[in-house]
């Protein structure tokens, strides 16, 4: 069995809005979006885990979380045997060069008045490398394992002289310089050209090979995950839906909203016929998030109050897939 990297239980983040100078004089009850509302799962050695979603859903801000550049309200974050869910900053600092973060937009998460030696050598003089030989070792090294080559002809560029795919791969190198074991990639191909996208994934997918790196793979393309992911797991309204390996979510999905976003993905035959999956309304606000199961409301599969007043659990229907719908409570074990 594969060794477990990051274990999540029951993790949870809630920010508190500001009602405003009338809403505190009429309500003296704090509100707060519930954006991530008592999330678990784990990344083993080696694998992609996929998180997917419609926005909203939660995605990013676990991503978040789980490399604490915010701080959860409550839950665990397990890194090889350590709650480090509420540890200090000063604590952290020594697991912080193991577990690193790949943002959504290539253009904004780049400094446009840095070079490029610089933005990736940036996380080893954050962790106090000194060794100015050694720091030009690894930024080249980096480079050349996102096949930026020869890294010369990279190194004394600013971000605005490269394409889109190359500032991804500038930050992925950025990522990879500190040698760490686990990277949450939060949406990374999402700002790309499509002609670039295989050629990001398919990078992820050889530093898998290469150095068993561990990756937490935001996404709302359901099919991109069906080829890049080993689990998947299915979020809404800052909850787990659905988990498991990604052939079993995707192909034989069991939750009325795995079904409909599976139904969603737009199939390049214009001869296909799929059964048409309604899902009414639209996502309700975390602030005030539906009671009992939160996708009742939309759900063209409701059975009734027991949809409406209790919340389902996470139920394994078998080989290690996980369902959250009262449809299989009767599966329970």
């Amino acid at each position: 069995m594969e060794e477990t990297i990051v274990s999540i239980t029951d993790l949870k983040k809630w920010f508190p809005v500001s009602m405003g100078f009338f809403g505190n004089l009429t309500s003296r009850r704090q509100l707060f979006v519930k954006a991530v509302d008592g999330v678990s799962f784990d990344v083993k050695k080696g694998e992609i885990f996929g998180l997917a979603g419609e926005s909203g859903s939660g995605k990013t801000t676990t991503g978040r979380l789980v490399v604490k550049l915010i701080k959860p309200t409550l839950g665990k974050i397990d890194f090889h045997g350590r709650d480090i869910a509420t540890i200090s900053d000063r604590e952290f600092k020594p697991y912080r060069k193991k577990m690193q973060i790949i943002f959504q937009d290539p253009y904004e998460s780049l400094n446009p008045r840095m070079t490029i030696q610089d933005i990736v050598a940036e996380p080893l003089n954050v962790m106090g490398e000194k060794n100015q030989t050694q720091i030009i070792e690894k930024v080249d090294r980096a480079l050349e394992d996102v096949e930026l080559t020869p890294p010369k002809e990279f190194v004394f560029r600013y971000p605005h002289e490269l394409s889109g795919g190359q500032r991804q791969r500038v930050a992925t190198a950025r990522a990879l310089v500190v040698e760490p074991e686990f990277i949450v990639a939060d949406e990374p191909v999402s700002m790309l050209d499509v002609s670039i996208r295989a050629e990001i994934l398919n990078l992820m997918l050889d530093l898998v090979k290469k150095y068993r790196v561990s990756f937490l793979y935001i996404t709302h393309d359901l099919a991109l995950s069906r080829h890049i992911c080993d689990r998947l797991a299915i979020m809404y309204l800052g909850k787990i839906m659905e988990k498991g390996p990604v052939a079993k979510v995707v192909i034989e999905p069991m939750h009325p909203y795995t079904r409909a976003l599976i139904k969603a993905v737009p199939i390049a035959d214009p001869e296909s016929r799929r059964t048409e999956v309604v899902v009414k309304g639209e996502i309700p606000s975390p602030i005030n998030p539906p009671s009992g199961c939160r996708f009742h409301t939309r759900c063209p599969e409701y059975i009734g109050d027991i949809c409406r007043q209790r919340e389902p659990s996470l139920i394994d229907v078998g080989g290690d897939h996980f369902v959250a719908c009262h449809l299989y409570d009767e599966k329970a074990t």
